[in-house]
């Protein structure tokens, strides 16, 4: 091995360790806070000298300032609900854009790109007069239908990229046999842009999880926040913050990203030629 090779896999792998120091170190004191005694994280370590689980236990007391399990719950639900109807709406405007041509298609383009340039705190008071006019504030439905519309543009536009990867000719050839569009479109272009679809579920399901800001605006009543709002409530308080048990909680907020994380892995490196070929 020359030592030109040698310094760039000295500055590949550091370069790697460094990220993953950054990655890891953080959510290793999340862990350690959560077992540590008491509310404050001054007297926290990393590595807990008398572990306890009391702050999990206190999560699932049921008390009525603290409904975690209500609060996880209710983000299960709206993360998932979004996570398909994200998934089915952008397959179907990512194949009409990739496969059909039609009027004002390089247009509709050009404004998912640029809708991705708005940030989402500018339209937060329209969304809030909006959710107020239509008798909708609290409701997890109008919120999901906002997160959907949020992630069509630009999931749209990698998926429509994706699909544009695949052949014509079997479009083509599944209309000599007789196939329908809507045929073509569940049993070829579906099983074939798998690993993209994969990449969008994940998307669906984990935005919702972790967002604070359009929750906080659309959700005011403890009994239907998410868990952003909920664990946020926990440390707001100057006098009653209780971060060891906000870490304990944000542990568990990983657990069904996980789960959705090992279901759909697979789908990221495989379903490439799934379906391509005439039986």
């Amino acid at each position: 091995m020359n030592k030109e090779k040698f310094f760039r896999l000295l500055i590949s792998h550091s370069i790697l360790i460094f990220m993953a120091v950054l990655i890891i170190y953080p959510l290793l004191w999340t862990v350690g806070a959560s077992f540590n005694p008491g509310n404050s994280l001054i007297s926290t370590s990393m590595i807990p000298k008398n572990p306890t689980l009391d702050h999990y236990r206190q999560l699932f007391a049921g008390s009525e300032s603290l409904q975690y399990v209500h609060w996880y719950l209710n983000s299960i639900k709206i993360s998932f609900f979004t996570m398909i109807g994200t998934v089915i709406s952008v397959s179907f405007t990512a194949y009409a854009f990739s496969r059909f041509r039609f009027k004002g298609r390089k247009n509709a383009l050009t404004l998912f790109l640029l809708l991705q340039m708005i940030p989402q705190f500018s339209a937060l008071i329209a969304l809030f007069v909006l959710a107020q006019i239509l008798g909708m504030m609290n409701s997890h439905w109008l919120l999901i239908l906002l997160y959907i519309g949020g992630l069509i543009p630009l999931n749209t536009y990698l998926m429509k990229g994706y699909m544009d990867s695949i052949p014509m000719d079997l479009d083509e050839s599944a209309k000599i046999d007789g196939a329908s569009n809507t045929r073509i479109f569940l049993q070829i272009i579906m099983p074939l842009s798998r690993p993209m679809i994969a990449v969008v579920a994940m998307t669906g399901f984990t935005g919702p999880l972790g967002d604070f800001v359009l929750a906080s605006t659309i959700l005011r009543s403890p009994e239907y926040y998410t868990l952003p709002i909920g664990l946020y409530n926990l440390v707001n308080d100057v006098m009653g913050a209780s971060f060891t048990t906000f870490a304990a909680g944000a542990i568990l907020i990983s657990i069904p990203i996980a789960v959705i994380f090992i279901m759909l892995q697979k789908h990221f490196v495989s379903g490439l030629t799934a379906g391509g070929t005439k039986g």
